[in-house]
């Protein structure tokens, strides 16, 4: 309710010299796609590998290493990911260590969804599927993974709600401006600085903009949500 009087127009694609959060909307939407490119193919990847072929000591070791990950601080995240990127490879913040930061934070949530999910798969479709000839890469990518898709498709929204609002990792790696997004080697700005800035300040203007850009989070986080379902259900249905 306290956001709605803040969205407008100039509110919503204006920068920040003219209290508007477009940077911050563009910064957050490049975060996500960024994080997703990075997290979802070797969450996904680690999940199947650990649901079809972790019954060994390897799996057993990335099973204990996707645990800590789970639980680990988002803060001890952010340091690491300044310590090796910021300061160790690039020198520089940026939109890539941002998203290697929140990669760190999606990858085990969508490795759990995924092996909990493939699990929930009978073992008589691989069965079947195996006596039909079909090799086993085969039978994992055209007949398990499609049966647990709803389960993948669940794991993949909330690792990307939680990464859209993490605040201590992205302040760590893409420091936030007032300014449109100048590269990929350039420091950025995103809603949760921006909310974290604009709720600190004594300005009503200031606060009013706080909350305005963490209903424009929200809805988001919602619009992603249900575009992925909707999505996902026209092509099952086909």
């Amino acid at each position: 309710m306290r956001g709605i009087p803040a969205i407008n127009l100039q509110f919503l694609t204006g920068d920040g010299l003219r209290y508007g959060i477009g940077p911050a909307i563009q910064g957050t939407l490049i975060l996500i796609g960024l994080t997703s490119a990075i997290g979802i193919p070797i969450g996904i990847m680690t999940g199947v590998y650990l649901a079809e072929y972790g019954t060994n000591k390897y799996a057993s070791w990335i099973r204990s290493i996707n645990d800590i990950l789970t639980g680990f601080p988002s803060i001890i995240v952010g340091i690491t990911a300044y310590s090796l990127i910021v300061v160790g490879l690039t020198g520089t913040f940026s939109p890539i260590a941002g998203a290697v930061a929140l990669a760190f934070i999606m990858i085990p949530i969508i490795a759990r969804t995924t092996e909990e999910s493939l699990k929930l798969v009978p073992n008589s479709v691989r069965e079947a599927s195996m006596a039909l000839g079909i090799h086993r890469w085969r039978t994992i990518i055209s007949v398990i993974l499609p049966s647990a898709k709803s389960g993948l498709i669940t794991g993949t929204i909330l690792a990307v709600a939680r990464i859209a609002g993490e605040t201590a990792p992205i302040m760590l790696t893409i420091l936030g401006n007032t300014y449109f997004f100048q590269g990929l080697g350039k420091a950025m700005d995103a809603l949760p600085l921006r909310i974290f800035a604009s709720s600190r300040s004594h300005l009503q203007v200031e606060q009013t903009q706080a909350w305005g850009a963490a209903l424009v989070l929200i809805l988001i986080v919602l619009a992603l949500n249900i575009g992925v379902r909707l999505a996902s259900r026209g092509r099952y249905k086909r």
